[in-house]
């Protein structure tokens, strides 16, 4: 994972750049990533929790809280990989029925290949996480600059300042 992320700063986009800051300090500081905060979110909301099903709702409601979208439609495959399963041991599944939930786990198994997602994946797809958070934090610190720009054009003082071109700030000249 850390060789993936030094591969990452030698890249010279802000973004990734960025991205691979917030990374350190988050590691240094010894906090949790992004994807390490809803792995945390999962276990403590679903510790309790007997069925697969409300299991599955509870997932789609801490991805729908944290803005996640899901450009796959894999949500609605697992819950029909659910249905089929109910559906073959004629009552609801627990999560606590190995038996059923070898089946289950297999069919979401038929899921990712179709969808081509690999365990050996993950950290790309944590990285991809960590990259859209990134351009989202961008996004909403550039809104912020030119709001604030705005509102110095309109105060008497400053009128006659030429403003500063918005692409010629770079935060990485202020690090």
């Amino acid at each position: 994972m850390r060789r993936h992320w030094e591969y990452l700063g030698r890249r010279r986009s802000p973004l990734t750049q960025m991205t691979l800051l917030l990374f350190l300090s988050r590691q240094r500081a010894d906090l949790f990533s992004e994807s390490q905060r809803i792995q945390y979110t999962i276990q403590t909301r679903t510790q309790d929790i007997p069925d697969a099903r409300t299991y599955l709702l509870i997932l789609k409601d801490i991805r729908i809280k944290r803005g996640l979208t899901d450009d796959l439609c894999a949500e609605a495959m697992m819950m029909n990989a659910l249905d089929k399963v109910e559906k073959e041991i004629k009552k609801p599944l627990l999560r606590n029925d190995k038996k059923s939930m070898a089946l289950l786990t297999a069919e979401f198994d038929k899921i990712n290949k179709k969808l081509g997602i690999r365990k050996e994946g993950l950290p790309k797809y944590e990285e991809q996480l960590e990259l859209k958070i990134s351009k989202a934090q961008l996004e909403e610190l550039k809104k912020d600059a030119l709001e604030a720009m705005e509102t110095q054009k309109k105060r008497e003082e400053f009128k006659d300042e030429a403003m500063p071109d918005v692409k010629s700030l770079d935060i990485r000249n202020f690090l």
